[in-house]
């Protein structure tokens, strides 16, 4: 009896110990996130120009039916509408070929502490930073990517980061290496909870590599594909830093203008602060949904 009460204690602490450690994040995102959010939610219903907008009139819902009425806001977001989910598509690419690649080295050559923490160093710069570092390795005349790659005669001319088919190309996998090590993180921790007795009688019955792979590992990550799947699609929606750098916002490049970008233009740069939050919402309320299932669908896989 002492002996159960004394394990049931020491799992109290635990438990007590680890809602500790989480509060600060929680009220964090309570005060940065949540409180902000309802604080901003009449706005929703006015015509705010600005912050410092000293006429605001109650308009109803009409920001709610402008992106269904007005033809001159769909001709902005629908392109912008279509290289994001462009953009989603490709970096959910990414996040295998570099997050699952390098999960799986790291798994079976064993878990190296300085490697791991090499492959999160990306992360810890900005946005921003990593995306003028695109920039100056892509640059047409001095980028030394541009240069290295001409001098192996792996392209034929130079490519322009901020062209099209550069932005297309590099934005991809400039986002999919810099969360490279979080991604990683993810598939490696679905790694680990593969018990060994399921790989150990594979590799007794004969099984190669690739047949573990396919018929013994990734049956049994479905949890962490289905979380690395969630923050993919959220974090690409949310990208902008990187777009900024590569002239989003001033430069001129086209392909870099996203949906985070048109509602930074719309609450910002056009005196239109109501309509682009509510548009920015409207588009957020989807991948809630999307988010939400997704995370119901991962539960019942890993319980």
């Amino acid at each position: 009896m002492r002996l159960g009460r004394s394990a049931a204690s020491y799992q109290s602490r635990a438990v007590l110990v680890q809602y500790l450690f989480a509060t600060p994040q929680f009220v964090l995102f309570l005060l940065l996130t949540i409180v902000p959010f309802f604080v901003a939610l009449p706005v929703l219903f006015t015509d705010q120009a600005n912050y410092t907008d000293p006429q605001i009139h109650h308009v109803g819902f009409a920001n709610f039916t402008a992106l269904f009425t007005d033809a001159g806001l769909q001709a902005e977001y629908l392109p912008a509408l279509r290289r994001t989910v462009t953009f989603v598509a490709a970096n959910y690419l990414m996040i295998y070929i570099f997050g699952l690649s390098l999960a799986l080295l790291m798994y079976e050559i064993g878990f190296r502490g300085w490697f791991f923490t090499v492959v999160y160093l990306p992360l810890m710069a900005s946005g921003f930073a990593t995306g003028f570092m695109a920039v100056m390795l892509f640059s047409v005349s001095t980028g030394t990517a541009n240069l290295l790659f001409l001098k192996l005669g792996l392209i034929q001319k130079a490519i322009d980061i901020k062209s099209g088919t550069g932005t297309s190309i590099i934005l991809p996998i400039l986002v999919g290496w810099r969360w490279a090590g979080f991604n990683m993180a993810i598939f490696l921790s679905g790694l680990l909870s593969i018990p060994r007795e399921t790989i150990d009688a594979a590799v007794v019955d004969g099984a190669s590599y690739w047949q573990r792979l396919i018929r013994v590992y990734f049956p049994q990550m479905w949890p962490s594909f289905i979380m690395a799947s969630t923050f993919c699609l959220i974090g690409s929606f949310g990208v902008f830093d990187e777009l900024v750098a590569m002239g989003a916002l001033y430069g001129g490049n086209e392909e870099a203008k996203l949906l985070s970008v048109f509602f930074f233009n719309a609450a910002f740069r056009s005196d239109r602060l109501a309509l682009g939050m509510t548009m920015a919402l409207e588009t957020f309320l989807p991948l809630v949904l999307v988010g939400v299932f997704m995370q119901r669908l991962q539960r019942r896989l890993q319980y």
